[in-house]
């Protein structure tokens, strides 16, 4: 088939990339012209794993094409995706202005029949407006579909090859079939193909992220209860894990979560709520709960201090708000920096993938922020480490490296990275979330924070 794939980010880049591996033809659009000639000439704009060596062989092959031209981009598609950004507006909803500013140059622009699929993660009832916008000048049949992705950052390219389900939402049986025909190459293992109405599946989207973003945050309520009785949320997680009512995953503490995804389509979902005139109370929890959550050690790292900060140095170990991934949104991270530096200190900051991103927030305004080549300079003559992201690379470091290098031989833990009796034997002070905090004398004692 013949696919257009409007907007290159995370979701429309792997999308188009992914298809164009099934055997697909597919032209991706994208408005920013520097970002257009990158990839026509073979550099691929965002760190997926698995993304590049797909790319450059669809690209090499004739299947993966760009264009900064809409019209060259439409012309004979049988499948137009819109995988556009849905930023979160002041009132925390989702910001349409992209998607329907594309659907009214879309509609003078088709010539033949074809379905236009919402790929973004986008409210209850935008394919009716979508619809509605392309439908004033369109001469031509066409329907309007909604496909929400459910592509995880860091494992997107093996999310969209091998789908635990595709959702379709359309009362078309012509679109139907299409999209049937279309995702058969990735469900040959009987992996279901779910079709529902629009609205159910634009609702699907955000029910799956809500729910996996008050998994966590519930966990996170669990790891500070457990501080202040006593408990181990390592512990917890295991026992409640093997039951498959709750399954093992999205059960580890930390300091919040972040992303792309979860915040905004959690905001996203408590503004339709509250447009509707619904009092998602969980959901107002959730947003509270977390942003309290990503800023979970600062309070611990003042109290050590003697709640003075300036002057001293902290060396920072991840940016990104979760491993295998480039992308800053909303990262913790972030937060912690912002803090210290507010609080007086400096810091000393390492990411594999996601440092150039934060230079390119900062904007140049990085006062009190060093970027180090490796994790270990980032110690140097620190007061002591953060672990913001849990990258692989961090979890088996050389302690006796790390004790040199450190003024303290003192960890700050937000996703709980170290055995606590490592940490005893190799004479770390070591603060974790949810569990005891390790003292350098061998002495240890629960957190408590009032």
């Amino acid at each position: 088939m013949k696919l257009a794939v409007i907007g290159t980010g995370y979701v429309g880049l792997v999308t188009g990339t992914c298809f164009a591996e099934t055997g697909n033809q597919v032209i991706c659009v994208d408005i920013d012209a520097r970002k257009i000639e990158k990839m026509q000439n073979g550099q691929v704009p965002i760190y997926e794993p698995g993304l590049e060596e797909l790319f450059h062989r669809n690209s090499s092959e004739g299947r993966l094409k760009f264009t900064t031209n809409l019209t060259e981009g439409i012309k004979g598609a049988q499948v137009i995706f819109l995988a556009l950004p849905t930023p979160a507006g002041e009132d925390g909803s989702a910001d349409l202005k992209y998607i329907l500013k594309v659907a009214d140059d879309l509609g003078p622009l088709l010539d033949q029949y074809a379905v236009i699929v919402d790929k973004s993660t986008v409210p209850v009832g935008t394919a009716e407006k979508v619809r509605a916008h392309i439908a004033k000048h369109a001469q031509v049949e066409f329907d309007v579909v909604s496909n929400p992705e459910f592509l995880r950052e860091g494992v997107a390219v093996e999310d969209f090859m091998k789908p635990d389900r595709v959702v379709i939402g359309t009362s078309s049986a012509k679109a139907r079939t299409m999209m049937e025909k279309l995702y058969a190459p990735l469900v040959r293992q009987g992996n279901p193909v779910i079709f529902m109405d629009e609205r159910s599946a634009e609702m699907t989207k955000y029910a799956a992220n809500a729910f996996l973003a008050t998994k966590i945050t519930f966990m996170n309520e669990i790891a500070n209860l457990c501080e202040k009785v006593g408990a181990d949320v390592d512990a917890i997680r295991r026992g409640i894990g093997t039951d498959s009512r709750i399954g093992k995953r999205f059960l580890f503490a930390g300091i919040g979560y972040g992303g792309s995804c979860f915040p905004k389509d959690v905001q996203a979902l408590y503004k339709t709520s509250e447009d509707f005139d619904y009092d998602f109370q969980i959901l107002k929890s959730v947003m509270a709960v977390n942003e309290e959550q990503k800023m979970k050690l600062i309070p611990l790292i003042k109290d050590y201090f003697g709640g003075d900060l300036s002057g001293k140095c902290f060396a920072i170990w991840g940016l990104a708000f979760k491993p295998y991934t480039d992308d800053i949104r909303e990262a913790p991270a972030l937060y912690n920096i912002k803090a210290l530096v507010e609080a007086g200190a400096t810091v000393k900051v390492y990411d594999p993938e996601a440092m150039e991103n934060v230079r390119h927030q900062l904007n140049g305004q990085a006062d009190g922020v060093t970027f180090t080549k490796g994790p270990y300079e980032a110690l140097k003559e620190a007061d002591a480490l953060l672990i913001m992201t849990e990258w692989p690379q961090f979890r088996t470091p050389e302690f006796e490296v790390m004790s040199v290098l450190l003024k303290n031989k003192l960890i700050f833990d937000g996703r709980n990275v170290y055995e606590l009796d490592q940490m005893r034997e190799i004479g770390f002070t070591y603060y974790s979330i949810g569990r005891e905090t390790v003292i350098s004398d061998q002495k240890s004692q629960s957190i408590r924070v009032s």
